[in-house]
C-alpha cells in the first residue's frame, strides 16, 4: 500500500534518529552542503575504491569477458534501484536505502561467494573444519568501511569513511540468502562486530530490512537470465523453470507468461517488477516486509532451482578449481615473505613480483606497523606520514595470527582479473 510506512520513515522525527546518524568521528564541515547524513554517505561510498572494484569482481560468473553478463557493481545498482522504488513507494527514507544498497558488498572477494568460501577457509584451518565461519561478506563490508577504504579531505589526508550507524548496521545485516518472512526492524543498537554469523540480527531500520529483500530480488531474475546466455540453462532445465512458474503463479499469471515466454529468453525487468509490487502490496507494519504467499513460493522454488541448474554447474565447478588455486597461490607467496614483512624489506621479498610487491607494500603501510627500511639510509622510514595516511593500525605483522588477517584482507580487496594478474605474475617466468 502506498505510503504503508511513513510513520516509519528513518527522518528526524524517528525517535531511533539520533543512534542511526550517530558517527564514531564527526566528518569535516563544507560550509555549503546541501546534503543529509546518508546522502554524504552514499557519495563517501561512491567515491571509494571498493565499489569502484565492483565493476571486476564476480556476481555469479567468474571474469566475464561478455560486456553484458552481471558484475557484483550492476548487481549492487539493481539493489539501489530495487531498494529505492520500495522506499518510496512505502513512504520510508530512500536516501538510507540507496546509501546501504550501494555499499552492500564492498567486501566482497574476487571470485564471488566462492572466493568468500576460501578465504574462509585460509583463516580457519587451525580451529579445524567445524570452527564457525570467520571470513562472510556480510562483516567484511562493514570491515572494508570502517578500517579500510578512505578519502582525501580537503587538506589531501587520507580518512576513513566514517560512515553513520543506520548505514553501516545495514551492510552487515543485509544478507538476503535466508528465506524470511515478515521481516522488521530490532529496537536496539548493538556492538556490530558483536555479531558471529550472517542473516540472523536482523538491521536497525526499516530501510536497512528493505535492502535485505531487495538483495534477493535483485540476483534471482538476473541469475537466470545470465545463466540461459551462457547456455548453462538448457532446453530440459528452462522447461523445468517453466513448470515450477505454472506451478506456483500459474500461467494465467500475465507477468509469468511474459517472463517466460519466448523459451529464448527471460525477462529479468517482468520478474524484479513483480516481486517489488507483490511485496509492496503485501507488507505493512504489522506483519512487517513479507510477500504473498504464492510469491514467497515462487521465490523460494526459483532459489532451488539455482542452486541445483545454475550454481553447481559443472562448468563454474571447473573455474573454482582454477580460483581457488589463484588464491592460494597468492596467500601461500604472502606467507612466505611474513619474516621480510617484519623486518621492513617487502620489496626484497618480493621482487619478482613488483605488481604484488608494491601494492601489497602500501596495503601494509596504510594498515599495519610495517616499517620501511631504507637500505641506502640504513634506517625506517615512516611512509605513513609522507603519504597522509590517518589511518588506524588494524594488523600487528609482528603476530602471526594478524598477519595471516592482513594477508586475507589484502586479497579479499582484489578484483578478479588483478588475482589473475598477480598469480600470473608469481608463476611465470
Amino acid at each position: 500500500m502506498k505510503d504503508a510506512f511513513i510513520n516509519e520513515k528513518l527522518d528526524d522525527k524517528n525517535p531511533k534518529w539520533n543512534d542511526a546518524v550517530k558517527r564514531e568521528i564527526e566528518l569535516y564541515g563544507r560550509g555549503n552542503d546541501i546534503r543529509d547524513p546518508f546522502e554524504r554517505d552514499y557519495t563517501r561510498i561512491l567515491h571509494s575504491q571498493a565499489f569502484r572494484r565492483m565493476k571486476h569482481k564476480t556476481q555469479v560468473f567468474f571474469a566475464p569477458h561478455n560486456d553484458h553478463i552481471c558484475t557484483r557493481m550492476e548487481h549492487v545498482l539493481h539493489v539501489a534501484s530495487v531498494s529505492k522504488t520500495i522506499s518510496q513507494h512505502l513512504g520510508l527514507n530512500p536516501q538510507l536505502t540507496e546509501a546501504i544498497a550501494l555499499g552492500h558488498d564492498m567486501g566482497h572477494a574476487p571470485f564471488g561467494h566462492f572466493g568468500e568460501d576460501v578465504l574462509n577457509k585460509l583463516i580457519k584451518q587451525k580451529d579445524g573444519a567445524n570452527a564457525p565461519k570467520k571470513f562472510w561478506h556480510e562483516r567484511n563490508s562493514l570491515f572494508f568501511a570502517d578500517y579500510i577504504e578512505t578519502l582525501p579531505d580537503p587538506d589531501g589526508i587520507e580518512q576513513p569513511l566514517n560512515l553513520t550507524y543506520a548505514v553501516r548496521d545495514g551492510l552487515i545485516c543485509h544478507c538476503g540468502e535466508i528465506d524470511q518472512q515478515g521481516v522488521r526492524p530490532r529496537d536496539k543498537t548493538i556492538d556490530l562486530y558483536s555479531m558471529t554469523r550472517p542473516g540472523f540480527i536482523q538491521p536497525f531500520t526499516w530501510e536497512g530490512c528493505v535492502v535485505k529483500i531487495a538483495d534477493k530480488i535483485a540476483f534471482l531474475g538476473r541469475d537466470l537470465e545470465d545463466a540461459r546466455a551462457y547456455h548453462i540453462i538448457d532446453s530440459a532445465s528452462y522447461r523445468q523453470l517453466r513448470e515450477i512458474v505454472a506451478g506456483t503463479l500459474g500461467f494465467e499469471h500475465k507477468g509469468a507468461q511474459h517472463a517466460m515466454r519466448s523459451g529464448k529468453a527471460i525477462n529479468t525487468t517482468v520478474l524484479i517488477n513483480d516481486m517489488i509490487v507483490d511485496l509492496c502490496n503485501e507488507s505493512t507494519p504489522e506483519k512487517g516486509l513479507c510477500f504473498s504467499p504464492e510469491y514467497f513460493k515462487f521465490i523460494t522454488e526459483i532459489k532451488r532451482f539455482s542452486f541445483a541448474n545454475i550454481y553447481s554447474h559443472w562448468r563454474l565447478e571447473e573455474f573454482q578449481n582454477y580460483a581457488e588455486n589463484v588464491i592460494n597461490t597468492i596467500w601461500r607467496t604472502l606467507m612466505k615473505a611474513e619474516v621480510f614483512v617484519q623486518n621492513g624489506r617487502v620489496g626484497q621479498a618480493l621482487k619478482l613480483y613488483p605488481k604484488l610487491g608494491s601494492t601489497f607494500e602500501d596495503w601494509l603501510i596504510k594498515h599495519s606497523n610495517y616499517q620501511y627500511f631504507d637500505a641506502a639510509r640504513h634506517s625506517t622510514i615512516d611512509r605513513k606520514r609522507i603519504m597522509h595516511y590517518n589511518t588506524p593500525q588494524v594488523f600487528d605483522i609482528h603476530d602471526n595470527t594478524s598477519y595471516e588477517k592482513c594477508c586475507v584482507e589484502y586479497i579479499s580487496g582484489m578484483t578478479d582479473q588483478f588475482a589473475i594478474q598477480i598469480f600470473e605474475e608469481i608463476i611465470t617466468f
